[in-house]
């Protein structure tokens, strides 16, 4: 979808269609949620087939949605593809999960994950990044879009304890989950690529976890670490496992390559942003927190009501699905004045809710962060100028807000 909106124009918040895969791959969405938090705070739609949701777009909105498990439920399904049909793995599966099961089982997990432990793999990734960006800079096309996808897996791979033959593999199984009717990634119809993939790694999860229990040498990595995680003093079973697994594996791999795509796309499109990040690498940090809210790859989240709930000015009935529309909280003007304005300089941008809000905030933000500072530290000191070699292509998805395809020409950078 565009990140950059088009022009202003009349909006019919009576016709919109949320769940019109159109409006992300080659649509405009950013007009509409500005419209929807100016008049329509809680919006409500009914699909054709009769399953209906509830719209939330405000910064503070989305936050209490999120925030909230008391009235907001994450033990039906978080993500809209499950709408209307419970998520099988609702209490067990971590994403699914609310506290305090969710907690005794992130909390272990959350050590190995802070910013003072993953700082100790900042050479390792540096490392990986300067490769990934190599061969940029001989000057040839280079697509982006494409190549990022297995970024996450190059850095988060060895963390994870996933053997590098398998990287490709579950970068294209877990894109599948999130963009089951993206041509690239579909195999046959949405439904049947999603069962596939959701087959394929759990299967993968559990033939991982059958390993490593015959393996007397066991590694120190987070997937194995799963296996001492006891939430109510009783350890996970290998269902459990590989669920959790499945979960931490989709986390790794479906954001930050969007992130990357689409906040050098904002750079090419505004080289004055770049040059100021070639000026003053202490910049970094806050570019890295523009981009999170820029891009907002995860664009929403669902939970469910309790019971009624009052919220934006309305009244959401007990059990009725809230998708909290990321995308739209991280442009809300209350919070980030003049929204639209990709600004590596803005005061407050890491308020962005990128990376989701409470219990549920993303467990790996900590080595994110750290993988998009060194990345665009390595960008701006290696290259002297990057633009487009061709037109960008869109993700189909109505969960993540990314591309497929972002060619690029770079320059190296001449040093004084």
């Amino acid at each position: 979808m565009r990140l950059t909106p088009g022009p202003a124009r009349d909006i019919d918040l009576d016709r919109i269609d949320l769940f019109d895969l159109d409006l992300y791959t080659s649509g405009d969405p950013h007009p509409i949620w500005d419209a929807m938090r100016e008049k329509a705070p809680l919006h409500h739609q009914v699909l054709a087939d009769g399953r209906e949701f509830w719209s939330v777009t405000r910064y503070e909105d989305v936050c209490r949605v999120l925030g909230d498990h008391r009235e907001f439920t994450s033990e039906r399904g978080t993500v809209v593809t499950h709408l209307g049909v419970d998520d099988v793995a609702a209490g067990t599966l971590m994403t699914s999960t609310d506290p305090p099961r969710h907690t005794e089982v992130r909390r272990p997990l959350g050590t190995k994950l802070t910013a003072r432990a993953v700082k100790s793999w900042e050479d390792k990734v540096r490392g990986t990044i300067v490769r990934f960006l190599e061969p940029a800079l001989h000057g040839a096309t280079f697509d982006l879009a494409e190549r990022a996808l297995l970024l996450p897996a190059l850095v988060t791979g060895p963390l994870l304890g996933i053997p590098e033959k398998d990287w490709e593999e579950l970068v294209q199984l877990t894109a599948m989950v999130t963009a089951p009717s993206d041509p690239h990634f579909t195999q046959g119809s949405e439904a049947a690529t999603l069962a596939i993939s959701h087959h394929e790694l759990l299967a993968y999860v559990k033939e991982w976890v059958k390993t490593q229990r015959a393996d007397e040498h066991q590694d120190d990595s987070l997937l194995h670490h799963l296996m001492s995680v006891r939430p109510g003093g009783a350890p996970l079973s290998d269902e459990e496992i590989a669920l959790d697994g499945y979960s931490i594996l989709l986390g790794a791999n479906v954001t930050t390559p969007h992130t990357v795509s689409g906040t050098v796309q904002a750079l090419i499109e505004r080289p004055e942003q770049f040059e100021k990040a070639q000026a003053d690498p202490s910049l970094i940090p806050n570019l890295v927190e523009e981009g999170l809210r820029w891009t907002s790859a995860a664009c929403n989240f669902m939970r469910y009501s309790v019971d009624d709930v009052q919220i934006a000015g309305g009244t959401v009935p007990a059990r009725g699905a809230v998708v909290a529309w990321i995308g739209s909280a991280n442009r809300d003007e209350v919070q980030f004045p003049d929204p639209h304005r990709f600004d590596i300089t803005r005061s407050g941008a890491k308020r962005q809710v990128a990376f989701g809000y409470g219990a549920h905030f993303c467990i790996g933000a900590p080595l994110a962060r750290m993988t998009l500072r060194i990345f665009f530290e390595e960008l701006t000191q290696r290259f002297g100028s990057v633009d487009l070699a061709g037109e960008p292509q869109h993700l189909r998805s109505y969960f993540i807000a990314g591309m497929t395809h972002l060619p690029i020409v770079a320059q190296k950078r001449r040093m004084p």
